[in-house]
């Protein structure tokens, strides 16, 4: 009988900068992270281009639109936490819109951070993927170590 073939969960995420400054959210209610700073994000549905799905996310979390011409990719992370995910993450230098907390039931806020300060309670994985984006690097492992 074949093995199952190994599955890795892909997920999106948006980084969104202005004035060096970048949206974080705080985390509520999800099991994950709670009451720490992340990202605009979710799991990338079945059928859904990475791009699609960072598009839907932006909308169901944020309220904003952003067209599929202003999506740009600047990042990917190998990630290993309890399984292992692979991690999409684009910027869009355009969206419409004003940017409102949509999921309150899983987010307390919605904020602009400076992208050299980040709140202490940003999550890690979170904390590095922004630094390698502002080192211009476009792919990076995280939670490998030990």
């Amino acid at each position: 009988m074949p093995k199952d073939r190994f599955k890795l969960i892909p997920e999106v995420y948006l980084l969104l900068f202005k004035e060096n400054k970048t949206l974080l959210l705080k985390r509520a209610n999800t099991g994950y992270e709670d009451g720490n700073y992340g990202l605009v994000a979710g799991h990338k549905e079945e059928g859904e281009s990475a791009t699609e799905a960072i598009i839907r996310e932006a909308k169901e979390e944020a309220g904003i639109i952003i067209n599929p011409s202003d999506v740009q990719f600047v990042h990917i992370c190998h990630r290993k936490d309890k399984d292992e995910r692979i991690s999409f993450f684009f910027t869009a230098n355009t969206w419409h819109g004003t940017i409102v907390n949509c999921e309150p039931h899983k987010c307390d806020e919605l904020s602009w951070f400076p992208v050299d300060q980040l709140p202490a309670n940003t999550i890690a994985c979170i904390r590095s993927v922004l630094q390698e984006v502002r080192n211009g690097e476009t792919y990076s492992e995280f939670g490998w170590e030990g």
